[in-house]
């Protein structure tokens, strides 16, 4: 026999309003978010303003006072840009206050949801802002650290490169400014954002002056610091006018040489790398080969191993680019002696994937280029040469061999330019003159308190 069990009576939750009014003690129950509305809405408009004031230009004592600090026309270049974009943000938050009062006097859904669209679309674009005040506030901060001497110290290479270009042309181009700008990144490859084009990091806005990123393994080996010559040669390409002439020279000259169409395009596509690997060995000398080579000597199989979209020559022909142009200066020993050493590394370059028409072509191609982009006038130079805006030879040589010679023993190298100090610091290495430690040291000393 089942025995049914008793059903339980459901529990009921009183209603505490209803609960107090049966004691006699009525309250009302609270209906309305007032309390908590009017301050969170009025909060609205005022976090936006607020973010949106201290995204502010960058003061002129921000990041020191010092030589290393950015100077006063790094600062207004960003600062106009910053100006530019707060612009927007001051509308959109006045945008924000506006509907935040809208929605005190008429607090219904429809208020409601205009005021955090609106604060959305201000968030947005503070956080665009944001990321690009972050970028150049990080930049300027490293000018506050201990890499401060060494920043300046490329600064000052980077400004004599260009004060070499532009007493070297043939006829007065206006002067650009502000000039490049070093900072520091962790990373093996060196890099360049030239001026008046447009970052990814700036929102594709365009980048007010040059940017030379170095790698921290470079600062503290300063005679591998040729990648400050060739990045700046990147940036003179631009403000020299030769983006389009320097790719055109390659192309007409390789195609009056008999080399085939899909040679001629592959030599077009590197022209911006070989244009700054030669002009760095006219700013810095001999010693920039050697830089070069610390670089692009890897293992046989990235040596040897063709990127058929890279913007690099393959590493086993851009070292041959640079033997003949340092021929052609007038250093055909050195030249020899750097050709041996490569050879002798890599003597097969059909071991990796190197296209048989550049490479049958290749020893009509090179020479041909290097005299192109070295030893041809160009109209955007006043009619010269690169070789004659920027010459290097014995003379050159001889006063770096002295520096060499100075830097080691810590004594003043003189009034010789910036630019000379990184073959300097190369040749009292290579010659064992000081300790590594010390030629830094030297090296940095001079710089800074130039």
């Amino acid at each position: 026999m089942t025995v049914p069990t008793a059903r339980a009576e459901p529990t009921v939750t009183p209603d505490p309003g209803t609960a107090t009014a049966r004691a006699g003690r009525p309250v009302p129950r609270p209906r309305t978010t007032a309390p908590v509305r009017g301050p969170w809405i009025r909060a609205q408009g005022l976090n936006v303003t607020r973010h949106a004031a201290a995204l502010r230009p960058f003061r002129a004592d921000e990041f020191g006072t010092g030589a290393a600090a950015p100077s006063a026309g790094h600062l207004q270049a960003v600062n106009a840009l910053m100006r530019q974009l707060r612009g927007e943000l001051l509308r959109l938050s006045g945008r924000v206050d506006e509907e935040a009062r809208r929605a005190v006097r008429q607090p219904d859904t429809r208020r409601l949801q205009a005021l955090v669209s609106s604060k959305e679309r201000a968030h947005t674009w503070v956080r665009e802002v944001e990321r690009i005040w972050d970028f150049y506030f990080e930049l300027f901060g490293q000018r506050q650290s201990v890499f401060a001497d060494a920043l300046l110290s490329c600064d000052r290479i980077a400004l004599s490169c260009y004060q070499a270009a532009y007493l070297g042309i043939g006829e007065a181009k206006p002067l650009p400014a502000p000039p490049p700008f070093s900072f520091m990144r962790t990373g093996f490859s060196p890099a360049t954002f030239r001026r008046g084009i447009p970052l990814r990091r700036l929102g594709r806005r365009l980048n007010p002056f040059p940017l030379v990123q170095l790698p921290y393994h470079r600062l503290v080996n300063p005679w591998t610091l040729g990648a400050v010559l060739h990045e700046v040669s990147h940036n003179l390409q631009s403000d020299l006018g030769l983006n389009e002439a320097v790719p055109r020279a390659v192309a007409r000259r390789l195609l009056d040489e008999g080399c085939p169409p899909a040679v001629v395009r592959t030599w077009v596509r590197w022209n911006r790398e070989v244009y700054a690997d030669l002009s760095a060995l006219l700013l810095g000398g001999p010693a920039v080969v050697g830089s070069l080579l610390d670089v692009v000597g890897r293992s046989p199989e990235a040596v040897l191993t063709y990127n058929p979209r890279g913007p690099h020559p393959t590493p086993w022909f851009r070292a041959w680019i640079s033997v003949e142009l340092l021929r052609r200066m007038g250093f055909p020993e050195q030249a020899d002696r750097y050709g041996r050493l490569w050879r002798s590394i890599y003597p097969d370059p059909r071991a990796g994937n190197l296209p048989r028409e550049l490479l049958s072509t290749f020893a009509t191609a090179y020479p041909a280029v290097v005299d192109a982009l070295c030893f041809r006038p160009f109209a955007e130079l006043g009619r010269r040469s690169l070789a004659q805006v920027i010459p290097f030879g014995a003379k050159e040589h001889a006063m770096q061999t002295e520096a060499a010679e100075r830097l080691a023993a810590g004594t003043d190298p003189g009034i010789i330019p910036a630019r000379f100090l990184i073959g300097a610091t190369r040749s009292a290495l290579d010659r064992r003159l000081a300790r590594p430690g010390v030629i830094t040291r030297n090296f940095y000393t001079e710089l800074a308190r130039r």
